[in-house]
Formats: C-alpha cells, structure tokens, sequence
C-alpha cells in the first residue's frame, strides 16, 4: 500500500551492500535531492542495513538514524541515481 516516492534513490536498496562503495557517490549540489537520498537512505538503516560511517579517534557516530543518513550521504557514502524526466527530453527542443 506504500507508494513510490518521488526524487533519488540510493542504488543497491534490496541487495547486499558492499563493505565500501567503489568509488566516491557525485556531490549533491541540491538540498531537495539532499533531502531525498538521506530519507531513503534512513529507511534502508531502519530495515536493516549496515552503517557505512567509520568510527574514527575523536569523533562519535551519531545515535538517530536520520542524521546517520545525513552524514553518509554528506560524506558521499550513499550511491544514488535520479530517474529521468518524461519531459527532459523534449525541454531541449
């Protein structure tokens, strides 16, 4: 009964995730699609998913998953692709 959101979704959402990505996920220069990636990527946390943060000297992960998302996906660890536009094709025309 739940319906398809709209905007990004981080790759690999129902397959087992890789200990590290293979490279660096592009920068989001958009605080919508910001916005987008870390709610998915909190709903993949809250089923299961394995964290990607590392635990470094100094620094604490944090405890909600919410902000565990913001900061993998601020940190490019959440891979995430954003689905064509009906309409993009023919705006150039």
């Amino acid at each position: 009964m739940t319906e398809p959101t709209e905007g990004a979704e981080p790759v690999g959402a129902e397959s087992v995730e890789p200990s590290e990505p293979l490279e660096p996920a592009p920068p989001i220069e958009s605080r919508f699609l910001f916005v987008d990636v870390a709610a998915q990527r909190a709903n993949q946390l809250r089923r299961g998913a394995r964290v990607r943060l590392r635990h470094e000297a100094g620094h604490h992960l944090p405890h909600k998953l919410e902000r565990t998302a913001m900061e993998e996906v601020k940190e490019r660890l959440v891979q995430y692709r954003v689905p064509d536009t009906p309409g993009a094709a023919s705006a150039g025309d």
